[in-house]
């Protein structure tokens, strides 16, 4: 069954109440993974950041690590992993140190080796995002540890992605030489992520919040609970409906099989 992992990302702005919330919305509107996102505004290089709004937004987002204990310790109560993303190894081992074992690689990092090969030997599970990375470069960057420990998502980095930008026969590429492949789908909605389930994704990451008019640049374009919602069911009916009863008739066919067959004479 393809899972989903609910992106709540930075859509909390660093309020531990709403993000506890969002945590409980996802779970009870079909998520099977919360994921957040881990940094710390200290080792920030300069950039455009530093100019157009998002240095502001990355310190207000920005989680201690007794914010990832919080949290952690409130998913599982509720039922549903915690995990995050890094983009240092200096987040990496707070993640370690507080006892996650599941971590993603952010696009950006994808090329990332030294800290792609700290997180192989510190975490039991590793998502991959390949945005702004050829396949060919992503086989590189694994080529010397085992790509069963990898999640790779087919992502392309883009907020929001516009549908013609989507590419996803490249999850066809990945699945060559990865044994599971998911999709990170930055698309409006919904709709995206129903036609990438034509590909057979292990996993669907959406970006998700309660409100779209929230402070902050993903709210916007994440998905809301009503959709998470309709996004479970069309998987959960999609799976219904690819699941293979071998070749014969069906039970559900044998009062027609009985009553029907030979009904006209001649």
């Amino acid at each position: 069954m393809t899972k989903i992992i609910a992106e709540i990302g930075w859509n909390h702005m660093g309020d531990l109440a709403l993000a506890k919330q969002m945590i409980q919305k996802a779970k009870d509107n079909g998520a099977d993974f919360v994921k957040f996102q881990t940094w710390s505004v200290q080792r920030l290089k300069h950039g455009p950041w530093d100019d157009d709004g998002r240095l502001e937004i990355y310190k207000k987002a920005e989680l201690s690590k007794d914010d990832h204990i919080s949290l952690k310790n409130f998913s599982e109560s509720y039922g549903i992993p915690f995990f995050s993303s890094v983009f240092s190894i200096e987040d990496a081992k707070l993640l370690a140190d507080v006892g996650v074992d599941t971590v993603k690689i952010a696009s950006f990092e994808s090329r990332n080796v030294e800290l792609i090969t700290y997180c192989y030997y510190h975490f039991d599970k590793i998502y991959l995002s390949t945005g702004t990375s050829s396949v060919n470069e992503i086989r590189g960057t694994l080529r010397s540890l085992d790509v069963g420990k990898f999640e790779i998502l087919h992502c392309i980095s883009a907020y929001p992605l516009d549908y013609e930008n989507c590419n996803l026969p490249r999850i066809e590429s990945l699945k060559k030489y990865f044994p599971k492949v998911g999709y990170s789908d930055h698309t409006p909605g919904i709709e995206g992520s129903k036609v990438a389930l034509g590909y057979n994704p292990t996993v669907i990451e959406k970006h998700f919040t309660i409100d779209q008019s929230l402070p902050g640049r993903d709210n916007k374009f994440s998905i809301l609970p009503e959709d998470l919602r309709k996004l479970r069911d069309y998987i959960d009916m999609c799976e219904k409906m690819n699941y293979s009863h071998g070749d014969n008739y069906l039970p559900c066919e044998q009062e027609a099989r009985d009553v029907m067959t030979g009904r006209f004479d001649g």
